[in-house]
């Protein structure tokens, strides 16, 4: 049979959409793009505000009016919190965040049967890390590295817990085992990737801090670049930091969740720590790491958030500095605390906060691009745009150059200037 895949959300569903793209093709099956004639299509969907609902349900309707005979299957965090929805759209097969190859089994019996089938688990009571493949289809550079699912951190804005359940790990044999895979796969970087993966190990015998993975990953493949994912900022510490710059391979470029700057918005998130623990946070990779990228979420306009809420958000991010920030107005997720609170805020406000907050992550990014000049960066080349070659650094500044296609090659290039979304250079 003939599959398409579509994506929707974090960087967890790309890879398990690779993962079931590699269980189809091990089983004789095609994978083309998603836009071809296909027999089946999935589409593996992300719940993670209204507003992503609201994509999920235009592309299924898309599919389904273009596609009237074909097998169609959604998958991922969306039917998992609201499956009557999903069936509701004329789905043949829903499945949820987990059970990967009992999802696919279940397409491939849609189709022989000509029967609708599917009803997600309870994510809550999942206690097993689900193995997948690594690795993807296409020519690829940079490969993710699944190494936990779940959690249990309950922010009073976010659904994921209900939809992901609570933390299971990898065990390192098989981290270790999947990184030296991809290796062998040709990759020159790796993502370490999860829902939560500073969680890692809260549910394996012992509780191994998350070091443990990761030294293991650094060292069993030391000649590829290993990029850390999202980091709950209390993960942080100076054991950390000590521990971890030793690794001459780990990235340095750390994404720390922020979603306020404000502590009495935190209190009311539920986020676990307060802006002087997260800024700690900063001072420690930079004492560690000189010249890391750090980045961050903000939200903007939680409920409740006065002006002058607002206003210390601001001039905190100012403080921190941060290389790159993704700026997202509140948006309201039915099933959670914060869809409740008071104060909701209207779209007018929503959008004059989102654009302050983006005028002042705009000037941090391009003041970090602007400290890049004159330096010397390690850049694996990705892909040509518009003539020239592109790829990322180590901090993941992307960095343009002129000259023959380079992919999945990693050069030394000397910073020249700042140049559109990033830097321009020249090949050392």
């Amino acid at each position: 049979m003939i599959f398409g895949f579509y994506t929707l959300g974090c960087k967890t569903n790309q890879y398990e959409t690779q993962a079931m793209e590699k269980l189809l093709i091990r089983q004789g099956h095609e994978v083309v793009p998603f836009d071809h004639k296909c027999d089946c299509y999935v589409i593996n969907t992300c719940s993670v505000t209204a507003v992503a609902d609201k994509k999920n349900r235009a592309v299924i309707r898309r599919c389904r009016r273009d596609n009237l005979n074909a097998v169609i299957g959604v998958c991922g965090c969306y039917p998992q919190h609201d499956a009557p929805a999903v069936e509701a759209l004329g789905v043949d097969v829903v499945g949820g965040s987990g059970q990967r190859q009992e999802f696919l089994d279940n397409l491939l019996r849609a189709a022989e049967e000509k029967i609708h089938l599917g009803a997600p688990d309870n994510a809550l009571r999942r206690r097993e890390f689900e193995i997948l493949p690594p690795g993807g289809l296409q020519e690829r550079t940079r490969a993710m590295l699944k190494v936990q699912d779940g959690c249990v951190n309950f922010c009073t804005y976010c659904i994921i817990p209900y939809t992901r359940g609570p933390v299971r790990s990898a065990p390192v044999d098989l981290v270790v085992e999947q990184a030296k895979e991809l290796e062998a796969m040709g990759y020159q970087e790796i993502v370490v990737t999860g829902i939560e993966i500073a969680s890692w190990g809260a549910d394996l015998p012992g509780k191994p801090p998350m070091t443990q993975m990761l030294e293991a990953v650094c060292g069993s493949v030391p000649n590829l670049r290993i990029r850390l994912g999202s980091l709950e900022p209390r993960i942080i510490t100076e054991e950390f930091c000590r521990i971890m710059s030793r690794y001459n391979n780990l990235c340095p470029q750390f994404h720390l969740s922020m979603q306020s700057g404000c502590d009495t918005v935190l209190q009311r998130m539920k986020r676990k720590y307060d802006t002087a623990r997260y800024f700690e946070s900063i001072r420690l990779l930079r004492q560690y790491f000189p010249g890391c990228a750090v980045t961050t979420d903000m939200i903007v306009a939680f409920p409740g958030e006065t002006e002058e809420e607002f206003t210390q958000s601001l001039e905190f991010i100012q403080k921190c500095g941060f290389a790159d920030m993704h700026i997202f107005p509140y948006s309201r997720r039915p099933g959670t605390p914060a869809d409740k609170m008071p104060g909701q805020h209207c779209n007018e406000t929503k959008e004059r906060r989102s654009r302050q907050a983006i005028a002042i992550a705009e000037a941090m990014r391009l003041s970090f691009n602007e400290s890049l000049i004159g330096t010397i960066q390690q850049v694996l080349f990705e892909e040509e745009s518009d003539g020239f070659q592109t790829g990322h650094a180590p901090n993941y500044t992307r960095v343009y150059v002129q000259g023959a296609p380079m992919h999945n090659e990693i050069h030394s290039v000397r910073i020249t200037k700042v140049f559109r979304d990033g830097v321009f250079g020249e090949i050392c």
